[in-house]
Parts: C-alpha cells; sequence; structure tokens
C-alpha cells in the first residue's frame, strides 16, 4: 500500500495498521518521552487488535461511538487505534471542555463504553451529573481493565464509507457540534499533510498537541501512520522542555499552533545546531501565524515554519504553504493540497482572485455530517460537496489563500467590517506582546466597538495606552482599540487555539 499523489488512501485504518504491522513490524512507530516507552508497528498493530476484540465482547456493534477520555500517551494511542481497529466509532472527549460539556458529549454520541485514565474519575462524575448516561467504564492504568468475565468476540467487518471519529467542535456559539468522520475521510485527513510535507519514512514528528484535537490525531498519527515515520508523543506542550525533546527524540518536523510558537519564540530555551540541522520543518496551524512572530521564529531558530489551515470537519488540514526552497507566501496558510478550495459568495458563486467571501472546501477528507444535526449539516455542506467554512478570505492568482477572518467574529463598527486579525497584527508588531487578540464590544454610538486582550512576556513595562497607539498608528483611530486589557493569559481551547469569542465576558 503505497501513498497515490493524486487519490486518497484506499481502505480502512485497519488495513493500514495490518500493512505496517506486516512490513514494518520491528520498526519503533511511537515513542513516548515522559516515560520512556515505546511501541512497534507490530506491537501497536497487535495491541489495538486485542482492544478491539474485547470491545466486541462486550457487545458493541461495528460503528457504535466508544468514548475516550485519555490524555496524551501510550493508553491514548493504543486506545484510539484499538476502536478504531475494530470497527468502532471513536469519540474523543476533550479533557480540558469542562464538566457540562463532557456530559453532553457523552450523552449525545449515545457511547455505552467509555475508556478512562483513573485520574479522570472525578471529571467524569461531574460530567455524568450534568448529563447522566449509562457507561461501561474500562479504565486504563498499567493496563486495560476489562470487566469481569469479558472475553473477546469477533473481528467486525468494515470498510471506508464506514463510520470511524466523532469529534466534537469547541461549541463557543452554541452547544457542541459532533463532527463525524468515516475511515475514508480520516486516512484522507492524514493523506494531506504528508502530500503537503513530503513525509517520508525517514521521518519522525513530535506531538505536543492533543490527541483529542484534530490537528494531534490526523497530522501526527496518521500522517505517519500512512508515510511509515514515528512520532514522539508527549503528555502536553511545554516550552522549557520542547526542544529538548526534540534532540532527544530526533525529530525531523513538528506540527504546534501560533500561540505555541509566541512561547517558543519568547522562552529561553534554545535547540542545539544538530538539532536545528535534523528538523526539516515546523508546521503551524489552528489559528492565523502573526507574519512578525514567524519571521521572529525563523531567525532566531533557523527552523523553517509552514504555515497551514485545517477545520474539525476536514480532518484537518485543507491548505498549506510548500516546503522551502518553494515560495511560502508570510500572512497566508498556503493552497488546497489534496482537495479543492474556493472562494465563495452569500450566493454561492465562485469569486475571483483578489476578492473577499466566504473559504469552501471540497474533498476526500470533508466529514460525513454531524451527528443527529440535519439542519446544521445542511447548512454547511452543499448538496455538490462543498463545505463552507464560516471564514473569510481571498485567494491570489496563485492560489494562495488570505484569510481576513471569521464570519462570526467580525466586528461591525459603525456599519463597517472589521477583521479582529488586522488588529491582532498589528499589536504582534511590538516584541513584548506574547499573545493578542481583538474582539467586538457592543456599544451604543457605533453598535459595536473594538476591544483587544493582550498577554506581555514577563518583566515588560508596557502599558495598554502604549498598544493603542500602535495600533492607531498603523490602523488608524476607527479601526484601532479603545480599550485593551492587559491579561495573564487569554482564554485557549485544546490546541491553544485562542477562544475570541469568550474575552468579551472575561473582559466585562
Amino acid at each position: 500500500m503505497k501513498l497515490d499523489p493524486h487519490n486518497p488512501p484506499q481502505g480502512t485504518i485497519r488495513d493500514w495498521l495490518d500493512y505496517r504491522a506486516d512490513h514494518q513490524g520491528g520498526t519503533i512507530s511511537h515513542l513516548f518521552p515522559e516515560s520512556g516507552l515505546t511501541l512497534t508497528w507490530r506491537e501497536l498493530r497487535d495491541e489495538a487488535e486485542r482492544i478491539a476484540t474485547h470491545l466486541s465482547g462486550l457487545g458493541l456493534v461495528p460503528g457504535e461511538s466508544v468514548a475516550l477520555m485519555l490524555p496524551n500517551g501510550r493508553n491514548s494511542v493504543l486506545g484510539l487505534f484499538g476502536v478504531l481497529y475494530g470497527g468502532f466509532r471513536a469519540t474523543m472527549i476533550n479533557l480540558v471542555a469542562g464538566a457540562d460539556a463532557i456530559g453532553y458529549a457523552l450523552a449525545h454520541s449515545a457511547a455505552r463504553a467509555l475508556l478512562l485514565e483513573p485520574a479522570q474519575q472525578a471529571l467524569l462524575q461531574a460530567a455524568l451529573a450534568a448529563h447522566p448516561a449509562k457507561l461501561m467504564v474500562i479504565e486504563a492504568g498499567d493496563g486495560f481493565d476489562w470487566p469481569a468475565g469479558c472475553q473477546p468476540g469477533p473481528l467486525h467487518p468494515h470498510g471506508p464509507c464506514d463510520d470511524a471519529l466523532l469529534m466534537y467542535t469547541s461549541g463557543t456559539t452554541g452547544r457542541p457540534k459532533g463532527v463525524v468522520h468515516s475511515h475514508a475521510s480520516l486516512l484522507a485527513g492524514g493523506w494531506t499533510p504528508a502530500l503537503a510535507h513530503d513525509l517520508r519514512s525517514s521521518d519522525r514528528a513530535l506531538c505536543v498537541l492533543p490527541l483529542y484535537h484534530i490537528n494531534g490525531l490526523c497530522v501526527t498519527l496518521l500522517g505517519p501512520l500512512l508515510s511509515g515515520g514515528s512520532v514522539a508523543v508527549c503528555e502536553r506542550f511545554s516550552a522549557s522542555r520542547f526542544w529538548a525533546f526534540c534532540d532527544q527524540y530526533e525529530a525531523t518536523w513538528f506540527s504546534v499552533v501560533p500561540t505555541i510558537i509566541s512561547h517558543l519564540l519568547h522562552g529561553e530555551c534554545d535547540p542545539s545546531a544538530e538539532c536545528r540541522a535534523r528538523i526539516r520543518f515546523g508546521r503551524s496551524a489552528s489559528a492565523a501565524l502573526a507574519p512578525e512572530v514567524q519571521a521572529g521564529f525563523e531567525h532566531r531558530f533557523g527552523v523553517p515554519i509552514v504555515e497551514t489551515m485545517g477545520l474539525t470537519e476536514t480532518a484537518a488540514q485543507i491548505l498549506s504553504n510548500p516546503l522551502p526552497p518553494s515560495v511560502r507566501k508570510i500572512g497566508s496558510p498556503g493552497r488546497a493540497v489534496g482537495n479543492e478550495v474556493a472562494i465563495i459568495s452569500s450566493d454561492m458563486h465562485p469569486l475571483p482572485p483578489g476578492a473577499e467571501g466566504e473559504i469552501a472546501v471540497r474533498g476526500a477528507n470533508v466529514m460525513r455530517g454531524y451527528l443527529n444535526d440535519p439542519v446544521a449539516t445542511a447548512a454547511a455542506l452543499t448538496t455538490d460537496g462543498w463545505l463552507r467554512t464560516g471564514d473569510l478570505g481571498r485567494m491570489d492568482g496563485d492560489g494562495y489563500v488570505f484569510v481576513t477572518g471569521r464570519l462570526k467574529e467580525l466586528i461591525i463598527k459603525g456599519g463597517e467590517n472589521i477583521a479582529p486579525r488586522e488588529i491582532d497584527e498589528a499589536l504582534y508588531t511590538h516584541p513584548d506582546v506574547i499573545e493578542a487578540a481583538a474582539f467586538a464590544r457592543k456599544c451604543d454610538r457605533y453598535g459595536e466597538q473594538v476591544e483587544a486582550a493582550v498577554t506581555l512576556r514577563p518583566g515588560s513595562a508596557l502599558q495598554a495606552p502604549d498598544l493603542i497607539m500602535i495600533c492607531e498608528q498603523r490602523l488608524g483611530k476607527f479601526k484601532a482599540p479603545g480599550v485593551i486589557h492587559l491579561m495573564a493569559e487569554l482564554p485557549k481551547g485544546p490546541s491553544g487555539k485562542i477562544q475570541r469569542l469568550k474575552l468579551a465576558q472575561l473582559t466585562q
């Protein structure tokens, strides 16, 4: 089974895991820096099969949801591949979403079985108190603690079009929506970064994003499954250990988010000369990367950053810049790779280069739909297969997309649309700014006014009026924020993406 640069991968996760085990069985597939443990492809396949048959022995049927409340580590990798190998629908629970959102996901998914790290027991009880659900709980400590008398059952047959993954959106504007992916769309989600970044069997990723986020799951787990490479799976991001882990585990690439890039840039640690030479690229996704942050990172560390863009609904990546020495357009997440991308008008007509509209995507990596929500599915997916992303942007003559904002995040001041991103980028021009996000505040005079929240590097003497002046000089007084809130940390989702829509509430 080899990757075709023109056609998405065929088969199921089970097929690809069997292939790796049969052809690279003794090769290390996963390493776990904090514990020092490793897995080979054969060990991974054998453990996944054991988990799959035990789930079958519990009476679960193909396509049924199996929930996972497992932080990054050996058990989360085994649990995920075990559920997928068995033909069940892996329901990834966001461990930082809060008890209400977790309880909602467990109940809405109709999961009857849950793979749980014992340390998450209190969180589970709080979630079930908010949304009662009957679950068979399988604790995952040194191994998986199956119920007494549970005997392995048969492996269920399943195919590429069957359900594989259920992942809930952050729900910042309402109840979380359950995004459903098939085996085919998940594999396509690993294929697009493998194509864009020319992933090879000799490559090793450093994963610091949670596996219950689509970026961590599809890019850094499924990309290596398809390319035959390996991945060092960290429990979490640590600025003080990031470069040491890259060095010790011989990483050749990593996928992170802009806030991580900013924290590394403002941190005290540097990679060794050998580490710099070994890393082919770093990958940025999940939110816009400020050009000043990217330039500063590359200048300090000598590691090229490839900006990309993806969504939960597209199994991660839809756009990517090419690898050096090809042209990377700073400020753009790149061009379509492995799918089609278009800029469309409000009435669904394609727009010419340079015109702003909604970004739409079509391809094998697009979701099946939202679980039990036909209205939301119909609003997002057109009859001819286009997914409306809700992001605004424009495309240049070379096919590079420039994201200008989100439809739901636009600030409409006095009838004029203001994209928060241009305010963010003005704030990031000051070297003391680690995190920045502009947002709308209701007001009687203009309908909405511009405000922003900022995190500064420790010891900075910078004040809010100084930052307002920078924005006024770059954008004019009308677009500049009238108020800037200095915060110790901005609210973020599981991937580290700043949750802009929460800022107005938190800064009242």
